[in-house]
């Protein structure tokens, strides 16, 4: 069961504990950990990653103290009345035959609270409070603080805890020069800067004893101005070895950098050779990290010897029984993290509870039962886009008799343009699962023909979900009808030759798409090789600067673009807070121009014709594409008032078009299918 990854699945012997393979459920914050009383919800959502076969979880950030705090009242272990809770954890862990770390994570000047510290008072871009410098006093508060934080795990059940020090938090920022501007011996050379978390580790040890995993968690590359170089890296790692350190694992990029690290451009395993030149230099185990979301991509990082293991996150989101899925050879069912962070990493940073846009049962485990029912069905899906997709799964997953149609040739709907986008290749992915599961599950799918509303109502169906999606709304623009006017749907799906000079109407993520697929020869296509994208984001693999930042290379887009909305609102406002801006920041390194308040007079055979601020102009362009909005296609619903035949239900696009949203798409899909 394990010839196909045998570095994956080899068990890791630390000594005194063996861990079953080689795989890290890495830390997410899920919301789950900041209120007692979701511990129970908390508790089943790690349950399943357990016994879906992972070697070692590791929980969402807890708080050493209210300083450390991400949020107020955030998750905090700082007295023995909190390990009640936290039992509840390790014990479903542990009954599942998994290990367990719990991350203890101190916010710094990341906080978003005002009793937020840090090593100066140096305010953070992505926190409104301004950190107090701490004392001599407050260090060592803050070193008391974290062993007893650890040696409260250790009687909670927890096999070890993990020591975030990466990705610009309260250890990073005393780490790097950038924040920590102190003239004693906390502050200066990287013998002091480092004294922190080394004392910090040196004291969790003494506490909990030698039979306990301490992993810490350290940043490579840093990505920002005043980051550290790699010997200030490799010397820090070292110390933190001798001071008890049984795993390091490893971060990459500041919350605050401008350098994109985990979305979905990003390529798989773009950090993974920095971990492997880590690894030759201390003899702990090193894990790799940071957009890892297949075992063969995994196995292949271990058999080249850059890791001892391998964290994954997100994956574990999307997919809890990855594990099992590989060790039995079917890689092929897994539910792929796509890296698109919509339900993670977005509702974090919204203080909402987090999910998976893949997955809707993601932190929902308690709440969401995909369980068999004693009354089965027999039920139409017309549509096989994501919504569509999830409601004809899960409805027979649940044990209902499906049937699913789809008027193109093949399965995806809205992902099969979406994975024409440069960097969002991985939406094929989920196109992969649901074909996968459609088969197992043993639903009819009936391609290739357009469902009538006759032969629905002569199905003999129960139930009928129209997931029949949108279609594109064209604006009200004299001209609208001229030759050079293009539809998204018309560049991305079937791929209308356009001109080198092109005015997108509509600013939204579809209109930001349009534009980034734009920019790309299209002979030169998915997914962008490692070096060519360290080259266009300015990053130094081999680490010879500071904070493994170099001079991004001149960008060569192949058209120029002018991207425009009627909303004098920034353009793309609406895109998500952990990945718009690498959208933007894309289009603007590339000489996009962007518009806002624009009023379209007509199209013509001079271009697009606009007043923006009361000034008339024309804007000469070879093609005008409309990215301006959707209608739902709605028409298979019954008339208000009609009675008989089967139940009629619209999902996704079909039932809000406004913008179209595969989360929404797919959980709604989820939802209406467990409830018939």
């Amino acid at each position: 069961m394990t010839a196909t990854y045998p570095h994956l699945l080899a068990p890791l012997d630390l000594g005194f504990t063996t861990l079953r393979n080689r795989v890290i459920m890495g830390s997410m914050h899920t919301g789950l950990e900041d209120r007692f009383y979701n511990y129970g919800k908390l508790a089943e959502f790690y349950r399943e990653r357990a016994r879906g076969g992972v070697g070692l979880i590791v929980t969402g950030g807890i708080s050493p103290n209210m300083q450390g705090w991400l949020l107020p009242f955030g998750g905090t272990l700082n007295f023995a009345g909190d390990v009640l809770n936290h039992r509840r954890v390790t014990r479903a862990v542990h009954e599942e035959g998994g290990k367990i770390l719990m991350q203890i994570l101190h916010a710094g000047r990341y906080g978003y609270q005002p009793l937020v510290v840090s090593a100066s008072g140096v305010k953070s871009p992505i926190s409104p409070f301004k950190p107090r410098a701490l004392t001599e006093r407050g260090i060592a508060r803050t070193i008391a603080a974290y062993a007893r934080c650890a040696r409260l795990a250790k009687q909670a059940g927890y096999d070890g805890v993990e020591v975030m020090g990466s990705e610009g938090y309260l250890l990073n920022q005393f780490l790097c020069a950038r924040t920590n501007q102190r003239q004693d011996a906390w502050g200066g050379s990287i013998e002091n800067r480092m004294r922190l978390p080394v004392e910090i580790v040196k004291r969790i040890r003494a506490k909990v004893g030698p039979d306990f995993i301490i992993m810490y968690r350290h940043s490579l590359l840093d990505l920002v101005d005043g980051g550290n170089t790699w010997d200030e890296v490799v010397a820090v790692a070292r110390a933190l070895e001798l001071a008890g350190v049984t795993i390091l694992n490893t971060g990459f990029g500041w919350h605050e950098a401008r350098v994109p690290t985990i979305v979905t451009s990003v390529p798989r395993g773009a950090f993974a050779s920095v971990a492997g030149r880590l690894r030759r230099e201390v003899s702990i185990p090193v894990v790799a990290s940071n957009r890892i979301n297949m075992p063969a991509d995994a196995e292949d990082i271990l058999a080249r010897g850059d890791a001892d293991m391998v964290s994954m996150a997100r994956p574990f989101l999307a997919d809890p029984e990855f594990v099992a899925k590989a060790a039995a050879g079917r890689a092929d069912e897994i539910n792929t993290c796509i890296g698109c962070n919509q339900a993670c990493l977005d509702h974090t940073f919204a203080n909402k509870r987090a999910s998976c846009l893949v997955n809707p049962r993601a932190c929902h485990e308690t709440e969401l039962v995909y369980a068999k029912t004693s009354a089965p069905k027999k039920v139409a899906v017309v549509g096989a886009g994501p919504a569509g997709l999830s409601a004809a799964t899960v409805a027979a997953e649940c044990g209902h008799d499906v049937t699913l149609f789809d008027g193109s040739d093949s399965i995806g709907g809205q992902f099969k343009i979406a994975m024409q986008i440069p960097g969002k290749e991985e939406f094929s992915e989920t196109i992969r699962y649901f074909g996968r599961r459609l088969e197992l599950l043993g639903v009819k799918v009936m391609l290739g023909q357009r469902v009538t509303r006759e032969q629905l109502l002569k199905g003999g169906f129960d139930d009928v979900i129209v997931a029949t999606g949108i279609k594109v709304r064209m604006p009200p623009i004299e001209g609208i009808g001229h030759p050079k006017v293009l539809s998204y749907v018309d560049v991305l799906q079937h791929k209308a030759p356009v001109g080198k000079r092109v005015a997108i109407i509509g600013a939204g993520g579809i209109g930001f798409d349009v534009g980034e697929y734009l920019l790309h020869d299209p002979s030169h296509r998915l997914p962008v090789p490692i070096a060519e994208w360290t080259r266009e984001w300015g990053v130094d693999l081999a680490a010879t600067t500071k904070g493994g930042l170099v001079k991004p290379a001149d960008p060569a887009p192949v058209r120029q673009l002018y991207l425009m909305q009627r909303k004098a609102s920034k353009l793309g406002a609406g895109l998500g807070k952990t990945s718009g801006w690498v959208h933007r920041a894309t289009l603007q390194r590339n000489g996009v121009v962007m518009m806002a308040g624009v009023q379209y007079d007509k199209i013509d055979d001079q271009g697009l014709h606009v007043t923006v601020g009361g000034e008339r102009k024309v804007i000469e362009v070879d093609n005008v594409v409309i990215c301006a909005g959707q209608d739902s296609l709605t028409e298979l619903m019954p008339a208000e008032g009609e009675s008989g035949g089967p139940r009629f239900h619209k999902i996704g696009g079909a039932a809000l078009a406004a913008e179209l949203d595969a989360k929404r798409a797919i959980r709604e899909g989820a939802e209406l299918a467990v409830s018939l």
